[in-house]
């Protein structure tokens, strides 16, 4: 299972961050494990198009869900297409919002 949390930096005690598309980071994690990649967001400084360029990212990186505080409407389209389960998260860490997916919270 893999699961992209957008994040503020690159590491698991990093706040989440509130915007899929604009994101600096996504986090690839195992919840299992806590194994994890940092992959630059390649949606971040975009001019337009963040949130679908972020989407198609996150779908060619094979993850199975996405946490982040909010997802626009096209990158939820492009997600849902992907087949790539949305959770969306008010505030935490990566580690938490991890932890509490794993624990069936979210």
């Amino acid at each position: 299972m893999k699961i992209a949390v957008s994040a503020r930096e690159n590491n698991l005690d990093a706040l989440v961050d509130p915007r899929f598309g604009r994101c600096r980071y996504f986090i690839l994690a195992d919840p299992e494990t806590m194994s994890f990649e940092t992959c630059p967001n390649p949606g971040a400084d975009a001019a337009g198009g963040a949130g679908i360029k972020a989407a198609q990212f996150v779908v060619s990186k094979k993850a199975d869900a996405v946490i982040a505080g909010e997802v626009g409407p096209h990158a939820l389209q492009a997600l849902e297409a992907g087949r790539v389960k949305v959770y969306t998260v008010s505030s935490g860490t990566v580690r938490e919002v991890l932890d509490n997916y794993k624990n069936g919270k979210l």
